[in-house]
């Protein structure tokens, strides 16, 4: 019997795994492989990640230790896209494994984001709070519990911190895999997400959702019809 395809998933800065649970029930024809960021979740006791590198290596290595042998998908909800491209580049750079059939990339444009605050002061604190409240990450009940920022806050400023250092000036990209993005007009603008197509030089395709930054969490039947149509090789109408 073949294995089933494999889709591998990467979530958001300060996210767990668990992030892709409704999409893993919608693909049930499909092994849905939610890798978790050291310092995030079930990962919660080891180190943080100082950099996208030592996110890349780590999360590359977790990949070939799950891959099955068939064929297989990325895709990477916001912080999650900057891990996959670099996770890609590694792919073709090491030839240790085939490369994905497709690529997902969804909510988070590439342009390099200069975060000028140090992390270690007070007003870094409020700006992280803030920054991630507005995202709509964090629930309502929870705004004001001091538990949930004594043990959260870390995670947002250390991802938010890698995402300040990362530059995509510096990505060699230039891939022919077919590259399928998810984005919001009112969290991201068309123009800026289109930017992907300087490094997925062939087959490019955007899907526009309604609502905010977490828009899956309203269209995730939809996102996981594409995903299967697209990891099936078909072309994808009106659904």
């Amino acid at each position: 019997m073949l294995n089933k395809k494999q889709l591998f998933c990467f979530t958001y800065a300060g996210g767990t795994a668990s992030f892709f649970e409704d999409l893993d029930t919608d693909l049930s024809d499909i092994d849905v492989i939610k890798l978790e960021y050291s310092g995030h979740g079930i990962r919660h006791r080891e180190a943080l990640y100082n950099d996208f590198g030592e996110l890349a290596d780590d999360m590359y290595n977790a990949l070939k230790d799950n891959y099955s042998q068939g064929e297989y998908s990325l895709f990477g909800y916001s912080m999650g896209t900057i891990s996959v491209v670099e996770i890609l580049s590694r792919i073709i750079d090491k030839c240790e494994i085939p490369q994905p059939t497709n690529v997902f990339l969804a909510a988070h444009e590439p342009i390099t984001k200069e975060f000028s605050i140090d992390y270690n002061s007070d007003e870094a604190d409020a700006w992280v709070k803030e920054r991630t409240i507005r995202f709509g990450t964090v629930p309502d009940k929870l705004l004001d519990n001091k538990s949930f920022w004594r043990m959260y806050l870390p995670l947002y400023k250390a991802d938010y911190s890698i995402i300040g250092k990362y530059r995509f000036e510096d990505l060699k990209l230039k891939s022919f895999i077919p590259a399928t993005i998810f984005y919001s007009e009112t969290d991201t603008k068309l123009e800026d997400m289109k930017l992907w197509n300087n490094y997925f030089v062939g087959k490019c395709d955007y899907y526009l959702f309604k609502g905010s930054h977490f828009f899956i969490r309203d269209h995730h039947k939809r996102i996981a019809d594409i995903i299967k149509i697209c990891m099936n090789g078909e072309q994808v109408y009106d659904i």
